[in-house]
């Protein structure tokens, strides 16, 4: 099991947590930390540092809540695999791995034209009868797969295709037709998988999933895109910057 050099400035007014939480955050990015790796109990961590456990039982819950350590009961606590951030900006799952140095690939599990479905056809501001254009991708990062996902297109795009969306960024072929994605509300949540999709992303029984429903709409302020995507626990985070009103 691999010892981090960790230095706590015990002067600085930054606080311990945090100070052990950027190094050891930044030993996991760095790749000095590998996916797999055995991480150091927090017991042995607040010893060798000379911290309290609380002190370091809050920075190691900050490193999972970032998906970058996963506990596994009978395991204890691993370095996660490359973990893909969404920050606080409208960008696409293609392009997020893409910047991750990885291969995005995409296979397109269901590509339905003139599909009615109320509920999509509400979120995007439409009469419930509106035939959409419904895609399905699994969305994997190099041999790993990532995210299902399920989105709705208004009928001004029904001529996108299927081997447009399986080869590149859904928001790139939107984007070629004029399309402008601006602004998005998006609800951030979690839940257990369906059979299917504990077989398409290869979770095991007890995994959870990350799920992201997203509206988008240009800058004139008409609808892009609904979304309802599902993501595996230990391979995606979402990174949000919050500010006081």
């Amino acid at each position: 099991m691999l010892q981090i050099p960790v230095t706590i400035d015990r002067s600085s007014p930054v606080p311990l947590y945090h100070q052990l939480y950027e190094q050891l955050s930044a030993a996991i990015e760095t790749g000095r930390l590998k996916p797999g790796d055995a991480f150091e109990n927090e017991l042995a961590l607040a010893d060798r540092l000379q911290l309290s456990r609380p002190t370091v039982r809050r920075a190691i819950a900050e490193l999972v809540s970032r998906g970058l350590l996963v506990r596994r009961r009978g395991v204890g606590t691993t370095v996660a695999s490359q973990v893909i951030h969404r920050r606080d900006e409208l960008t696409s799952l293609f392009d997020d791995i893409s910047r991750r140095g990885q291969k995005p690939t995409t296979e397109v599990l269901d590509f339905v034209p003139d599909l009615e479905n109320p509920v999509a056809a509400e979120a995007l501001g439409l009469p419930a009868d509106t035939p959409l254009l419904f895609i399905e991708r699994l969305r994997l990062a190099g041999d790993v797969p990532t995210a299902v996902m399920q989105n709705w297109i208004p009928p001004r795009f029904a001529d996108l295709t299927e081997s447009e969306v399986a080869k590149g960024s859904l928001y790139a072929a939107l984007r070629a037709r004029g399309a402008r994605p601006a602004v998005a509300h998006q609800t951030i949540g979690a839940r257990r998988p369906s059979a299917k999709e504990r077989r398409l992303l290869a979770l095991a029984a007890g995994d959870p999933l990350l799920t992201m429903s997203r509206r988008a709409y240009d800058g004139d302020g008409s609808a892009v895109e609904f979304g309802d995507h599902c993501y595996r626990y230990d391979q995606y985070t979402f990174d949000v910057t919050v500010h006081e009103s």
